[in-house]
């Protein structure tokens, strides 16, 4: 199969890119690296560093006629998105409508979208909690409202019979190549400061949840989402919700650090409390988690000290 991935040089695109490879699909990247990095491109891909919301992007997809693309550049930080709405429109939702044009285009078959459950459903009451895919979207930032408007230009260019889409709405994913710089990189950022002996700071009182998935599992959909059931939203999760505080003494334990974090002000857009349910990502792709929490953390760990002994 013919796959192109969008920002395919970042933390999840270049995982899934890596996947689709090994599965001995023809791969190509598009991705204007601003937060990715070149060498996580696989080599048996075709690379080109290209912004998704050009002209010349459209021009790529057409050479490269694919028959899946699977979206994942995006302006991915809540706080950008909440001083620079504009920005964030600009790169998540006009940049989605391109690829969306672009594939139909190139008589492309299907675009898998990387969604954002943690902030497209808002502040769902706790008796909620872990929300389904019928809770109503309700987006405290301007990231979250462009996620779901993705979804929704998506499904109208499935419903006008342009191409198949699926939109996987992830948790907070975690695991290698995430970088500090990430705006769901909480893991990353605590592990890197853990091992130069830095302060962590928790925004909150550290009772702010999260659901966390590590980025093996959000390959495992990724690579289901190929095929199967068209025109659908699944979210993705354990459905379980980790603390701030808790995500912290996690981080913590690997590199033996006991002492406390630092506390600073709530940020404006985040949501207090999130957790997924996947009942039917697993009952309709046949998805589920495989890599718990714990064990997660401690391959993030082995990566982050492997990654500081070769600097």
């Amino acid at each position: 199969m013919r796959i192109l991935v969008t920002g395919g040089a970042g933390f999840i695109g270049s995982n899934v890119a890596d996947a689709f490879v090994e599965d001995g699909h023809d791969v190509a990247v598009a991705d204007n690296l601003a937060t990715g990095w070149r060498e996580f491109v696989p080599e048996a891909a075709a690379f080109r560093e290209i912004d998704v919301t050009t002209g010349e992007f459209a021009e790529f997809v057409a050479a490269f006629r694919p028959e899946v693309i699977c979206h994942h550049a995006a302006q991915i930080n809540v706080r950008v998105s909440v001083a620079d709405p504009l920005l964030d429109t600009r790169v998540n939702v006009v940049g989605m409508v391109n690829v969306l044009k672009a594939a139909a285009d190139a008589g492309t078959r299907r675009v898998v979208f990387a969604s954002s459950g943690g902030a497209i459903y808002g502040e769902p009451p706790r008796d909620r909690l872990p929300v389904d895919e019928t809770f109503p979207a309700q987006p405290l930032s301007p990231y979250g409202v462009a996620k779901r408007a993705c979804e929704l230009y998506g499904l109208q260019f499935a419903s006008c019979g342009f191409l198949e889409f699926v939109a996987l709405r992830y948790p907070n994913v975690f695991g290698p190549r995430q970088t500090p710089r990430s705006e769901a990189g909480v893991c990353s950022i605590f592990m890197e400061n853990l091992m130069h002996g830095r302060p962590c700071t928790i925004f909150g009182d550290g009772t702010k949840t999260r659901d966390y998935l590590f980025v093996g599992d959000v390959v495992s959909a990724n690579r289901l989402a190929l095929r199967g059931p068209r025109n659908r939203i699944y979210n993705l999760g354990w459905g379980r919700q980790i603390s701030d505080l808790e995500m912290y003494r996690a981080c913590a334990a690997p590199f033996g650090v006991t002492e406390d974090p630092e506390f600073a002000d709530r940020r404006p857009g985040e949501v207090e409390r999130i957790a997924l349910d996947a009942s039917l990502a697993r009952t309709e792709l046949g998805w589920s988690p495989r890599v718990p929490f714990e064990e997660g953390i401690s391959r993030a760990a082995e990566y982050y000290r492997a990654s500081l002994a070769k600097a």
